[in-house]
């Protein structure tokens, strides 16, 4: 009764979120004119074409990261683990930085360049961590997490290396990406993550009950059926590709994934057929809320919604930390 409670209560709040965030801003929009229909030309266009839309993707963006982050936090059994842990987020990152550097300016299908650059990216270092994982025939949780830090930290070298290389406004635009930020015009970054969101949530939701099995250890698992090796390649190709699809088009943002589901974790339990919701909805609840501030706070100026979420996870780790050594 208590974790129904609890998931709707967190429902309660993300519906009151989405409808209150959207009328925050330099200007807020009072909820009569838009109810009356008596909104300005301009703040009907704020409204529609920026403000919805961006907190319909920072929504989206926390749900993502907060349930690839639990889903990596299951498999590995580790809390610290987050959905940037098998360098995902560092092969993403560097594509973005490449498209910077070199000065392109390409769309396709109303996608970005830096965007598809950056998911171009991420698939490298996904394929790069698979092809490591198995070159022994062998696909354990140690192998894939040593694959995924070693890619990780080799192309984070390289992104030092090209901002070594760049002059001042490449530097500049390099670190403000790498900041992570939702600014958007339109429903464009919104629908091209959506694909990707949807899927990579099905696979982990389908594998529910494998993930509660894995939780117990690997051979109890095994032993009560569960395909532990299909289970794990399956959660890292979904959580993987949502992922960089998330990077691709907001920039690396830090600590949502391993904030959200171990706070749930405290309010619901362990159980991931609670635990699962609870984290979407607590990590789309939470980004929301910090950019909401983001934007606010020394509004007309807006500062990255990635420093937010970096200030808040920083502590948070160590509290972490303490807490497992005590």
């Amino acid at each position: 009764m208590k974790k129904t409670s609890t998931l709707a209560a967190l429902l309660v709040l993300s519906f009151a979120v989405l409808l209150l965030a959207p009328l925050a801003g330099v200007k807020p929009i009072m909820p009569q004119a838009l109810l009356n229909f008596s909104l300005t030309d301009t703040e009907s266009a704020i409204f529609w074409k920026i403000r919805l839309p961006r907190v319909l993707l920072s929504f989206s963006v926390g749900a993502v990261l907060a349930l690839g982050g639990m889903a990596f936090q299951s498999i590995f059994r580790n809390p610290l683990a987050t959905p940037f842990t098998l360098g995902v987020s560092s092969g993403a990152s560097f594509g973005a930085v490449v498209y910077l550097k070199l000065g392109l300016t390409f769309s396709l299908l109303g996608i970005s360049g830096i965007s598809l650059s950056a998911f171009a990216g991420a698939l490298v270092v996904i394929s790069v961590v698979y092809l490591l994982s198995t070159v022994k025939n062998r696909f354990s949780s140690q192998t894939m997490l040593l694959a995924g830090v070693a890619a990780g930290f080799f192309f984070s070298s390289l992104i030092l290396f090209i901002q070594y290389l760049s002059d001042f406004t490449d530097s500049f635009r390099i670190l403000r990406w790498l900041m992570g930020g939702l600014s958007v015009i339109g429903f464009d970054s919104l629908l091209s993550l959506l694909p990707f969101a949807l899927i990579g949530t099905c696979v982990v939701l389908y594998y529910l009950r494998d993930l509660d099995m894995m939780l117990t250890g690997e051979e109890l698992a095994i032993g009560r059926g569960v395909n532990v090796n299909g289970t794990r390649k399956a959660i890292f190709f979904a959580v993987s590709l949502m992922i960089g699809a998330t990077v691709a088009v907001c920039g690396p943002i830090g600590f949502i994934g391993m904030i959200s589901p171990h706070i749930c974790r405290l309010l619901i339990g362990q159980e991931h057929r609670y635990l699962a919701p609870a984290s979407l909805l607590f990590g789309g609840l939470f980004l929301t809320l910090c950019d909401t501030f983001a934007r606010i706070v020394i509004a007309p100026a807006e500062i990255p919604v990635g420093v937010i979420t970096a200030l808040l996870g920083g502590p948070f780790f160590l509290w972490l930390l303490l807490g497992k050594e005590n």
